[in-house]
C-alpha cells in the first residue's frame, strides 16, 4: 500500500480535537503524523477542526429519553439554535430554554414526521433512539431534502444487526471476539458444548441493551439459547443468535463523529449494565456512567481509532453504505489492547449525559458539519474535568416494574444536573414516574470521586421511595484514584 501524506492544519488547540481522514491508518491524540500503510486512493489530508458556517436554524430531536434531554440541554445552549423541538420530549426537556415538545407528532410515521418538519421549516433532524434509525427514518428525511443527523437505514445495522457487524469484522480485521450464527437450538447447544463456558449469547437484533447473556456455566447458556429460539423472549430480534467468545477485562464505551469522509474522536465512558452493586445481576440499559474512561489511555484511544472507527468507517464506504451519524463503539480492554463487543449508532444512555457535561463546543455547530459531510470546518473542545451520572429506576425494574408514582424535591438540586429519561407531567406540576429508567443525576467534578459524591447527594435529596439506584457508579475509576 502506498505511503500517505497527512497535513496538519495550524487552528485552535484543543483536547483531541483531530478529524481523520478515512485513509489515515495513524491517530495520535495531540499531534499528527504519517502512516506508512493505508488505502489507495491519493492524498489524503487530516485536519485539526476549524469553524463551522454560521447557521441559525430550527432543530428537531427525535426521542423522549435521557440522552435526548441531555442533547437538548446542550443544542438549547447554542447560539445558532432559533428553537428545538422535540417529539416526544419529556417532562424534562420541556423545562429547557427555547425547547417546545412535541407529544402528538408521530414519530414513527415517516410522511408525517416529513410534513411536520417542511411545515416548520425544519433545519436539522437528530434522531436519539436506534429503532428509528434501523427504520430509516434519516433516509426518508435525506430523500425529501431535509438535513438529518444519523445514519441510513442501511449503515445502522452496525447495530441493527449483530451478525452482519461480526462478519463485517471478520472482512476488514476488525479487532473482535470468535464467534458463530445459529438460526436453531440444537447447533448452537452443540457448539456451546464444544466451547466450554464462560461464553456468550446475544440476540442478533435489537433488544433495548437487554439481550446479551454472558454465561459462567454451560447451563446458563443453554437456557439462553431456549430463551431466544424456542422461546422467542425477543421476538424476531432473536430470531438468530451470536453465540461469542467470552472476553476478559475492562469494558469501556468510545464515541466518534463520522460524515461519511472524515472520523473525529469524541470521548470516553464507562457504564455500568448490571442492575446490582459489584456489577451483579442481569443487565439493564445502563444504571449509571462516568467520562473519561481512565482505562482508555492515549494508546487505547489511537488503536481504537485506527483499527476500530477508521476500519468500520472504511469498510461502509467500501460496501457503498457511507456511515454519517455518532458511532459507540462498546470495547473489551486487556493488556492495553481493545476489542469491539458492539457498535452502536447514537450516543449511549447514560454515557451522552456525562459527555454533555463534559463538551464545551457547539454541540449544534458540529453536528450541522457532520450532517452536511464538512467535519473539518467544526471545533471541538471539552473540560478536563470528570462526569459522573446516576440512574434512579423503578423497583423490579429491568423486570415487571410499577408505574405511575410520583417523584418529588427535584427542584432542590443545585449541584448537579437531573436529565429525565421515563417520565411524564401530572397535576399540578408533579412529575410522574413512567419508565424503567426514570432519571440520571449527573454531576461534574475535578475527579471521579468528586463527581461521585455530588451525584449521590442530590440523589438523596431526591424523595422517591419507588425508585432505586446503584450505589457504587464509577468505583472503578475511584479506585485509581486513590492508588
Amino acid at each position: 500500500m502506498p505511503h500517505l501524506n497527512t497535513h496538519h492544519v495550524p487552528g485552535p488547540r484543543c483536547h483531541h480535537a483531530i478529524i481523520y481522514g478515512l485513509r489515515s491508518q495513524e491517530y495520535i491524540p495531540g499531534r499528527l503524523r504519517a502512516s506508512a500503510q493505508g488505502h489507495a486512493g491519493g492524498r489524503v489530508r487530516v485536519h485539526v477542526i476549524a469553524s463551522a458556517a454560521n447557521e441559525k436554524v430550527d432543530v428537531l430531536i427525535v426521542g423522549g429519553g435521557g440522552r435526548e434531554h441531555a442533547l437538548a440541554w446542550k443544542l438549547s445552549q447554542s447560539p445558532l439554535l432559533n428553537t428545538l423541538f422535540c417529539a416526544p420530549g419529556n417532562p424534562g426537556i420541556s423545562a429547557e430554554a427555547h425547547v417546545v415538545a412535541v407529544a402528538d407528532l408521530n414519530v414513527h410515521s415517516h410522511p408525517e414526521v416529513v410534513h411536520w418538519c417542511q411545515e416548520k421549516g425544519i433545519g436539522l433532524v437528530l434522531v436519539g433512539p436506534e429503532a428509528p434509525l434501523v427504520a430509516g427514518l434519516v433516509d426518508t428525511l435525506k430523500q425529501s431534502g431535509i438535513r438529518a443527523f444519523g445514519p441510513t437505514a442501511a449503515a445502522a445495522q452496525l447495530e441493527g444487526s449483530k451478525a452482519f457487524l461480526k462478519d463485517l469484522c471478520r472482512e476488514y480485521a476488525i479487532p473482535t471476539g470468535s464467534y458463530a450464527v445459529f438460526s436453531e437450538p440444537e447447533p448452537a447447544k452443540r457448539y456451546i458444548r464444544e466451547q466450554g463456558a464462560p461464553i456468550v449469547v446475544k440476540a442478533v437484533g435489537l433488544a433495548a441493551g437487554k439481550g446479551v447473556v454472558v454465561a459462567h456455566g454451560l447451563e446458563v447458556a443453554l437456557t439462553a439459547v431456549d430463551d431466544m429460539l424456542v422461546q422467542q423472549k425477543f421476538g424476531d430480534a432473536g430470531s438468530e443468535i451470536i453465540v461469542e467468545e467470552f472476553l476478559d477485562g475492562e469494558e469501556a464505551s468510545f464515541f466518534a463523529l463520522i460524515d461519511g469522509n472524515n472520523c473525529v474522536a469524541l470521548a470516553s465512558a464507562q457504564d455500568h449494565k448490571a442492575v446490582g452493586e459489584g456489577d451483579t445481576g442481569p443487565n439493564t440499559g445502563g444504571m449509571g456512567a462516568y467520562s473519561p474512561a481512565p482505562v482508555v489511555t492515549p494508546d487505547v484511544e489511537a488503536q481504537v481509532m485506527e483499527e476500530i472507527v477508521q476500519r468500520t468507517a472504511s469498510a461502509m464506504v467500501d460496501r457503498g453504505t457511507p456511515f454519517s451519524g455518532v458511532l459507540f463503539a462498546g470495547l473489551m480492554i486487556r493488556d492495553g489492547k481493545a476489542r469491539l463487543l458492539e457498535h452502536n449508532v447514537r450516543f449511549g444512555d447514560p454515557e451522552c449525559q456525562c459527555l454533555m457535561m463534559r463538551l464545551q463546543s457547539d454541540l449544534l455547530e458540529v453536528l450541522l458539519a457532520a450532517a452536511d459531510g464538512r467535519l473539518g470546518k467544526a471545533q471541538l473542545q471539552w473540560s478536563p474535568k470528570k462526569a459522573l451520572a446516576v440512574v434512579l429506576a423503578a423497583k423490579g425494574y429491568p423486570g415487571s416494574y410499577q408505574k405511575g408514582s410520583v417523584i418529588g424535591n427535584l427542584g432542590d438540586i443545585q449541584e448537579a444536573k437531573v436529565f429525565h429519561a421515563g417520565t411524564s407531567g401530572g397535576e399540578s406540576d408533579d412529575i410522574i414516574a413512567t419508565g424503567g429508567r426514570v432519571l440520571a443525576v449527573t454531576a461534574l467534578a475535578d475527579t471521579v470521586e468528586a463527581a461521585q459524591a455530588k451525584a449521590y447527594k442530590a440523589v438523596d435529596q431526591i424523595h422517591w421511595p419507588e425508585g432505586f439506584c446503584r450505589r457504587d457508579i464509577g468505583w472503578r475509576a475511584v479506585e485509581r484514584e486513590r492508588t
